[in-house]
């Protein structure tokens, strides 16, 4: 089946806003890892719920998300003194 004029799968797939913070690298480039994050964990609960793998499975994936998240905010330099939560 054709693509209609005009659509793009890969945006309707993985869509990103636009950032409204207050601009630096680091605080878009966290932005953009943050939406990745939430699209991923989007798609782990829906397997989830549609059977395809296990409450077990799911958990395990979205926490190395986390874990991934929380590594790139702590390279980006975002964390500040007593922020950091141990999980």
């Amino acid at each position: 089946m054709a693509e209609p004029a005009g659509f793009d799968k890969e945006s309707f797939l993985f869509p990103h806003s636009t950032y409204r913070g207050t601009f630096t690298p680091e605080n878009l480039v966290f932005n953009a890892n943050l939406q990745e994050f939430a699209n991923r964990v989007s798609y782990i609960c829906n397997l989830e719920t549609g059977g395809k793998i296990s409450s077990q499975e799911a958990y395990r994936q979205i926490k190395g998300l986390w874990h991934d998240l929380k590594q790139s905010r702590k390279q980006l330099g975002l964390t500040k003194q007593g922020d950091e939560t141990e999980d």
